[in-house]
């Protein structure tokens, strides 16, 4: 059996977008059951995770004996399994690999950056002042991006591991106005968007969070008290 970690908790703004989601709609899309290790703060510090993940992030990728991390390297493991994510032809499949890596090298610390930004230090002074040249920066690579995607559905034409991973990048600016200058990209963006397996994914990760939200426990703890 596939086991991936997870967080058993996140703030609001990153449910729905933590890594291990992009894990979660791979598997998906490619029918493969797997189970989910959850961890918390201390779970990333002790010794026994990171002789699996050596960061302490998540995912972490178990099945029978491999070990991965990094999604990147965990999709295209998966998709190498499923003719829904890769390509039967080599050329398909090395096309595909290289739209994994533009998402996460050429796309992805654009965003990110911009992003953390906002979610993270929107109240200081040096952020503020950095913010413009960041959008600018994202915004010169979204219309690369938009103008390679051109009027095609798809990266490469059908739906690949490629823009699984593109998609997820750019639902990270969810949260924003801006692929709204983008119509091509947030059409693209949508169309994962309604994609089952990724409702799928999105609806897991999301019950995690709700099952372990630690705002809600004193409440529940006095329900009890209370019923006793």
């Amino acid at each position: 059996m596939i086991t991936i970690s997870a967080f058993k908790w996140v703030p609001v703004f990153a449910q729905g977008l933590v890594r291990d989601f992009r894990v979660r709609w791979a598997l998906e899309e490619s029918g493969l059951p797997y189970r989910t290790k959850l961890i918390d703060s201390s779970d990333q510090k002790s010794a026994g995770y990171r002789a699996l993940q050596p960061f302490g992030q998540v995912p972490m990728y178990e099945e029978d004996g491999l070990v991965l991390f990094e999604s990147g390297a965990i999709v295209i493991h998966i998709a190498q399994k499923s003719d829904v994510l890769m390509p039967s032809d080599a050329a398909g499949r090395a096309q595909a690999v290289s739209h994994v890596f533009a998402a996460l090298n050429s796309i992805e610390q654009y965003v990110q950056t911009y992003s953390t930004l906002d979610f993270f230090y929107a109240n200081e002074e040096w952020a503020r002042l950095r913010r413009p040249s960041a959008e600018q920066q994202l915004r010169a690579r979204l219309t690369l991006l938009q103008d390679w995607l051109g009027d095609r559905d798809y990266l490469s034409g059908r739906f690949t591991v490629g823009d699984l991973m593109m998609m997820s990048v750019l639902r990270i600016l969810r949260g924003t106005s801006l692929l709204d200058d983008f119509p091509g990209l947030k059409a693209y963006t949508e169309r994962g968007e309604s994609r089952p397996a990724l409702k799928k994914a999105v609806a897991d990760q999301l019950a995690v969070f709700a099952a372990n939200d630690p705002t809600k426990a004193p409440v529940e703890a006095r329900e009890i008290k209370r019923s006793a």
